[in-house]
Order: C-alpha cells, then sequence, then structure tokens
C-alpha cells in the first residue's frame, strides 16, 4: 500500500474482499490474490502523472481505478478472451518470472537494511539505491533480516514440514518487544488502525473515468499476465493444478470490482504468497478465506499484537519465497537444446528487469510470436522413401544407406499447414529435390499426414504446381491427407488439376498405383474420396 501511495491500512483492506471472492470464483489452489509490490508500483506510477491534489482525492481514484480494471477483466472473462495467454510462451512466463523475483527480492533490501530508499520497478536504480544507502544501514535491522534469511532457509532443509514463517514472526516481534530494540531504530510494523472497512460505492464520474482509462487497461493487462504466469509456473511443478483462463480473468475481474466497493484499491496475484502459498502446501482455494479470517481478527482483536513485527522479517520472508520462482535450471535446458527460446527468455528476463515489466512481457510476446512464424515459414520439410524389408517409408537424411532409393520417383513429407508464410518454401524445396532427380523422374508422392490446414494462397499455389508437374509428364499423388485437408482439395478447385484416383490413404498404395495403375486397394475409393459434403 505505500508502495502505491496509500496509508498502509488500504494494504489490510485490499486483503479482504477480494481474496475472499477469489477463493470463490478462482481456478488456481495456490495462485495469492492481494496487493503486489508490481502492480502498486504501476498505480503509484500511473496516478503519480495524474497531478492529483490531497490525499483523499488520491485514494478515491485508486479505489475506481481497482473498479475499472476488475470491470475490463470480468468483459474479458465473459467474451473468453483467456486465450490470449496461450501467447505465453514458457521462455517468456520464466524470464518475466524470473525478473520480477529479482527486483522484488532488491526492493526488500531498504527493509533489510532499515535505510530510506527510493522506490523503482527497475532493477539497476533499485540497485543504485541500495549501493548509495549502505553507509546508513542499521545493523540490527540488518542482523534481524539476515537471522531471518538463514532460520528459514534451515528450517525448509531440515523438515519443510515446520511452520518456519510463523516460528520467525513471533521470534522477530518477542526479540523486539523483550529486549526494547525498537530504541535501537529497527524498522516495525508500527500501529495498524482497528476496524473493517466498511461499504461505499467508489466516486464515479465521466473526467475521472478518462483520466484514468490508459492506467486501468494497463494494469488489467498486466495483472492478468501475472495470474497467469504465476499459475502457470505453479502448474508447471504438479500434476494436480489446471488453471482456466478465462475463468481467471472473471475471477480476477469480479475480485477487483467488488474489492472497491470496501476500499481495496487494485489487486493482481502475488509472486510472494503463491510461492509461500504453494510451499506450505496448499489443496484448494480455501486458504484464501483462512487468510481473509485471519486479517478480519487481526483487523479487529490482535493489531496491538503486531506493532513490534520488525519490517526486516517481513523482508526475509519475501526474499526466501521469491527467491524459488527464479528458474535457472530451466533456462540452462533451453540453452542446450533450444537457444532460439533461451535468447526470447533472456530478452524478457533482461527488459523486464531494466525497462519494465510491460515492456519485458510485450517484447517476450511478440518474439515468441516472430518465433513461432519463422519456425511455420520454413518447415520440417523431409525426402523419404522406403526402409529396406519394411513397409515404413522414412527420411532419407536419417536412415541413408538403409533406405531404398529410386530415381523414378520422390515421395517428399511437408510437416506444417500450407499457408501464405511457407507456401514459396514448400514450392522451392519441391522443385529443388525434383531437379536432382533429373530427366528420370515420373512420379512425385506428397505425405500429407501432418498438412491440416491449406490457406487460399497454399491452394493457389499448389494448383498451379500440381498443374504444371502434369503437364511435365511427371504423375502427381497425395497421401495421407486428413479429413479437413481432403474437404479442401476438393472444394478449392486442387481436385480440378488432380483427378481424385490420385489420392491415396497410405503412401504404399500410391507407389503401388504408381508402379500399376490397375493396383487400387480396395479401401482406395472409400477413404481417400471421403469428404464433409454438409461444408463444415
Amino acid at each position: 500500500a505505500m508502495i502505491a501511495g496509500l496509508p498502509p491500512v488500504y494494504g489490510l483492506y485490499a486483503s479482504l474482499m477480494p481474496l475472499l471472492v477469489y477463493a470463490f470464483f478462482g481456478t488456481s489452489r495456490s495462485l495469492a490474490v492481494g496487493p503486489v509490490a508490481m502492480d502498486s508500483l504501476l498505480v503509484a506510477i500511473g496516478l503519480g502523472t495524474l497531478a492529483i491534489v490531497g490525499l483523499e482525492n488520491y485514494i478515491a481514484l485508486a479505489i475506481l481505478l481497482a473498479f475499472m480494471v476488475g470491470a475490463i477483466q470480468f468483459v474479458l472473462g465473459i467474451f473468453r478472451m483467456g486465450y490470449l495467454v496461450t501467447f505465453l510462451a514458457k521462455p517468456v512466463i520464466s524470464g518475466f518470472t524470473s525478473a520480477a523475483a529479482m527486483i522484488i527480492i532488491f526492493s526488500q533490501l531498504k527493509h533489510l537494511l532499515g535505510v530510506e530508499m527510493e522506490g523503482s520497478n527497475q532493477f539497476h536504480r533499485i540497485f543504485l539505491n541500495a549501493i548509495e544507502t549502505i553507509p546508513e544501514t542499521n545493523f540490527y535491522d540488518f542482523i534481524i533480516g539476515l537471522s531471518g534469511i538463514f532460520l528459514l532457509i534451515g528450517f525448509k532443509k531440515w523438515n519443510r514440514h515446520i511452520p518456519a514463517i510463523l516460528i520467525i514472526v513471533v521470534l522477530g516481534i518477542l526479540a523486539v518487544y523483550f529486549f526494547e530494540m525498537e530504541s535501537l531504530g529497527i524498522e516495525i510494523v508500527g500501529t495498524i488502525p482497528k476496524g473493517l472497512p466498511g461499504f461505499a460505492l467508489p466516486t464515479f464520474s465521466l473526467d475521472a473515468i478518462m483520466r484514468l482509462w490508459p492506467i486501468a487497461l494497463t494494469l488489467a493487462l498486466i495483472g492478468y499476465l501475472e495470474a497467469i504466469s504465476i499459475g502457470k509456473s505453479i502448474e508447471a511443478k504438479n500434476e494436480e493444478d489446471q488453471i482456466n483462463a478465462n475463468q481467471e480473468l472473471v475471477a480476477l475481474g469480479s475480485a477487483n470490482m467488488l474489492g472497491s466497493f470496501f476500499q481495496a484499491y487494485p489487486v493482481a496475484a502475488s509472486f510472494s504468497r503463491s510461492a509461500i502459498d504453494y510451499e506450505s502446501g496448499s489443496k484448494s482455494t480455501l486458504s484464501g478465506i483462512f487468510t481473509v479470517i485471519l486479517v478480519i481478527i487481526t483487523l479487529v482483536f490482535l493489531t496491538p499484537l503486531f506493532y513490534y513485527l520488525p519490517k526486516a522479517i517481513l523482508a526475509s520472508i519475501i526474499m526466501v519465497s521469491v527467491f524459488g520462482l527464479i528458474d535457472l535450471a530451466y533456462a540452462k535446458r533451453l540453452w542446450t537444446y533450444r537457444k532460439d527460446e533461451f535468447i526470447v527468455l533472456v530478452f524478457t528476463f533482461l527488459l523486464t528487469l531494466f525497462i519494465g515489466i510491460t515492456q519485458g512481457i510485450l517484447t517476450g510476446v511478440l518474439l515468441s510470436l516472430l518465433l513461432m512464424v519463422y519456425r511455420t515459414s520454413k518447415p520440417h520439410f523431409a525426402v523419404i522413401a522406403k526402409l529396406k524389408d519394411s513397409e515404413y517409408y522414412k527420411n532419407i537424411t536419417r536412415f541413408g544407406d538403409e533406405v531404398i532409393m529410386r530415381d523414378d520417383l520422390l515421395i517428399v513429407r511437408f510437416d506444417s499447414q500450407l499457408y501464405f508464410g511457407n507456401s514459396d518454401y514448400f514450392k522451392n524445396q519441391l522443385y529443388k529435390y525434383m531437379d536432382k532427380k533429373g530427366d528420370n523422374l515420373k512420379g512425385v508422392i506428397l505425405n500429407a499426414e501432418a498438412i491440416n490446414y491449406i490457406d487460399s494462397t497454399a491452394t493457389r499455389m499448389l494448383t498451379k504446381v500440381i498443374k504444371k508437374i502434369r503437364q511435365d509428364g511427371v504423375q502427381f499423388y497425395i497421401a495421407g491427407a486428413i479429413g479437413p485437408t481432403r474437404d479442401i482439395i476438393f472444394r478449392s478447385g486442387i481436385s480440378d488439376v488432380l483427378p481424385k484416383e490420385f489420392l491415396f490413404v497410405k503412401i504404399k498404395e500410391a507407389v503401388a498405383h504408381f508402379d500399376n495403375p490397375e493396383n487400387v486397394s480396395a479401401t482406395h475409393e472409400r477413404v481417400a474420396y471421403q469428404r464433409n459434403k454438409k461444408g463444415n
């Protein structure tokens, strides 16, 4: 809350209704929703550009912003636009998560060192600010925070079932209270106002909505991407979590909208709390309800007990929990076998780390899309031939002397859909291998098993290619085309230049027909010619 420029109690308000709503609508059992450092930074940066006069107006706009963020997310969820998450490749998620984790870890240095430090969402600024404030370090804050880190790591290695976090919180409070360490300048949580937030509608005005719209849209998308990134990273660690992207939009939207009625500012998924939730063995979204109950009890009865809680202890909990989200092992694996995806991960990581989370995620998604387009523009194109003493047809490059090569027949396999982005590549590759055969070539067989779609550009190309090949006195066959591809062949005009008699279920049937046109299997006509007569 303080990062967002709000009084601390608003962080607790944002930890009530949003968590309760998400517990009923969310799909990830370990995703912890609430006030988040990254989004709090965006709130502060966004509202800071509006020249708001007075704290009350600032608070009112922050609450209205929560409603707007929720409304955008809810509408996107209702219209099932959760598919946007499919563009978040694992390298993007890993790069973004690792960078965000480092930013959060270093942002806690001000509490670990017990110093005043200017906040930022850029790693290098946080790092430089930390270096500048080292001479001002409070020795006692540092020792308490460091002790918390070592105790957490030690308990985790000794017995993961020990409630290490609870233990160090209690120890921290007791140490400050009994040894009167507050007088030594140790930063503590201090006074937390008692009482629950009342119900109140956000202050709506057209002018405010127009001013907040760009910030709300950014927060809605970033909050959603953060939630999905964290959710999918947790999902990847076990087989039980199955996150539903569309439902997550509805859940986050509902949490933000209803939360704004109870004085909450925008919430999202928390890296640190989600990591704690997962490490604690959370089994359902009910963990959020228990959190709400504890926050309510705290606000009503227990706030005096947390007066002496050292901020250095909170910093140590966050730093240890978030460190586990830095996935070096995955980056190492990518470097070993997928260097192109490693580059995507590194770019996402560096941009998120040094420029900003928005730029990091969007650039990562863009690079992933460009990589996907590049791969589909030059997919695997193989010349195949029959393995000796078998009925299998395999890549001649891989199997070499084990296959039977024929000068009069070329069999190729194209392992992708045929569309405008790779139609020229297909044509050039086909002609290249045909030229290698020379004048001896009498037949070409296209193994279409992996071609699941042919667009209009590729249809036009294929029609021209088949027509030219047949005019040159070379027979052309298509084998193994699946139902949807056969439908396109029959509807698009390809069948006008390629008689249906040249469509086959298996390569061996096409080869047999090439060797002897009278040799046709009993199932040839029934299967190879089958098509969807309804046009679907």
